[in-house]
């Protein structure tokens, strides 16, 4: 089966030029400089960027980032040797139900920087790049509110999410409708279970850089299974 219908996406070229001619920062103006990739660029030829976040909870308006990870890639090879990495150290105390997800604990982010602190240089590191992320809802407001406490200023950016694909395919399709309407219960689309349907291997999740390494992985299997090297990108992003 090659997915390959039209999709109601933001017009991601024209929010990043409005943005990038109207920031003040030169970090800014370059990221989404090299955010606003073609439309019509092969997934085969996209530079990516595994991207993944550990976070104190799922409200960006009232957690906070604990980790980013990011893994360069392709359809073809994962630069895991590029991989970076850094602990960040949140404004507010640790909750034990945080910890016992990610285990982070206070002694690992005792002297780590702010993310007021790394975020030029993630951005710089993911400049260039289209990011994959698995659950858009995670990354992309994070780094958004991230911004604008360093920045003042909005941040956003296209991403392909693989959990969105993995619902496209497993979830909105005609045999999963069908499914769904004779009472089965819909497909899991978690990271972990997605990877199961195309024999991935058990990774231990909640590390930012395995997260990413999976995620980058997922979509490997993903254009491989259900779509075709030559897909724009712009049928993928969201």
């Amino acid at each position: 089966m090659r997915l390959q219908r039209s999709r109601k996406v933001p017009d991601w070229h024209e929010y990043l030029a409005c943005r990038r001619e109207s920031t003040e920062h030169a970090i800014l103006a370059d990221f989404f400089a090299g955010a606003d990739l073609s439309p019509d660029l092969p997934i085969s030829e996209a530079p990516l960027m595994a991207l993944d976040l550990e976070t104190t909870g799922l409200d960006p308006r009232k957690a906070e980032i604990v980790s980013i990870g990011l893994v360069p890639f392709s359809l073809s090879r994962i630069h895991l040797p590029k991989r970076r990495y850094w602990v960040v150290r949140p404004h507010r105390v640790l909750e034990p139900a945080s910890v016992t997800l990610h285990h982070i604990t206070h002694a690992d982010i005792q002297g780590a920087p702010r993310i007021e602190e790394v975020l030029p240089e993630v951005l710089e590191i993911m400049t260039g790049h289209l990011p994959v992320v698995h659950y858009r809802r995670i990354e992309r407001p994070f780094l958004g509110v991230a911004a604008h406490s360093t920045w003042g200023e909005e941040l956003s950016f296209p991403v392909i999410d693989t959990m969105s694909l993995e619902a496209r395919i497993h979830r909105q399709s005609l045999v999963a409708r069908f499914n769904r309407w004779i009472g089965r219960p819909p497909a899991s689309i978690r990271l972990h279970d997605s990877r199961l349907r195309y024999g991935l291997p058990h990774y231990h999740g909640h590390h930012a850089v395995i997260d990413s390494l999976a995620t980058a992985e997922l979509l490997q299997a993903q254009i491989a299974g259900h779509y075709s090297p030559d897909t724009p990108i712009s049928l993928l992003w969201s």
